[in-house]
């Protein structure tokens, strides 16, 4: 017996199998999950997220979305929906910001479009996300939606810049979406997840020395691993959890604490 038998869920943003989205996918499926997932329009995002959860499970079941598009996503979860006869959790594991201005000392040139697209696709998503979900998973009971933050939210991390104030941005959004969908049974949190070298990360200009620092500062002497988060993913998505919203759970090997 799995801890999440029966469940079946919908993950955004598996890029490729270095991604936290990956892992999650991964532990949950671990632990009696079911998975489908979305990717970017284009081929080439459709075979590469493919081959990502291909390594996971055969035959991925695949759906195309822009999440910038509100017609996009209602066609998203429209097509979940003729697929699946229920949606027990929702990964939301996306975040854009231009990478001209993740550079060291950048910040207040940040244009106003930049600012504005940084927290639609990295905030403003999840709202929308959930807003779609809420009817699929209230017919069953509830749910359980998560995202995925970083530590540069609350604490100033260099280059860091705008996609920082997405990051508040959607952590605020969490406390406030678990108000409104507790009444259905929804749980709605964010996991802090420490650094991990992926090609997002890699856009941030201050990122090089980001990973000896979490080294020397976690209580754990380690960096976060994908596995790491994985787990605290299928806690979110399992009973386990179920008083458990609002919260913006750390899985940063300690780092958080470490005031210098």
């Amino acid at each position: 017996m799995g801890l999440l038998d029966g469940k079946v869920g919908l993950i955004v943003g598996v890029a490729n199998d270095r991604s936290y989205a990956w892992h999650i996918a991964k532990a949950i499926t671990e632990h009696g999950g079911q998975c489908a997932y979305s990717h970017i329009p284009g081929e080439k995002n459709a075979r590469r997220t493919g081959r990502a959860a291909a390594k996971i499970h055969a035959d991925p079941v695949l759906y195309e979305c822009d999440a910038g598009s509100d017609e996009s996503l209602d066609a998203l979860f429209e097509n979940y929906a003729e697929d699946h006869d229920r949606l027990d959790f929702l990964v939301h594991s996306i975040a854009y910001a231009d990478r001209d201005w993740l550079q060291m000392g950048k910040f207040v040139q940040t244009p106003r479009k930049a600012y504005l697209e940084a927290i639609d696709i990295s905030a403003y998503t999840l709202v929308a996300m959930a807003n779609r979900a809420r009817p699929l998973m209230a017919k069953n009971g509830g749910g359980s939606i998560m995202s995925m933050s970083y530590y540069g939210s609350e604490k100033v991390i260099l280059g860091y810049n705008v996609m920082a104030v997405a990051k508040s941005c959607l952590e605020t959004s969490t406390r406030y979406l678990a108000n409104e969908l507790g009444q259905d049974g929804i749980r709605v949190n964010t996991i802090s997840g420490g650094y991990l070298r992926t090609l997002a990360s890699t856009a941030v200009g201050g990122a090089d020395g980001l990973e000896e620092e979490a080294i020397r500062k976690a209580p754990l002497r380690r960096i976060t691993k994908g596995s790491d988060v994985g787990s605290t993913a299928v806690y979110l998505a399992s009973e386990l959890s179920c008083g458990v919203t609002g919260e913006n759970i750390y899985v940063d090997c300690g780092v958080n604490i470490i005031g210098a």
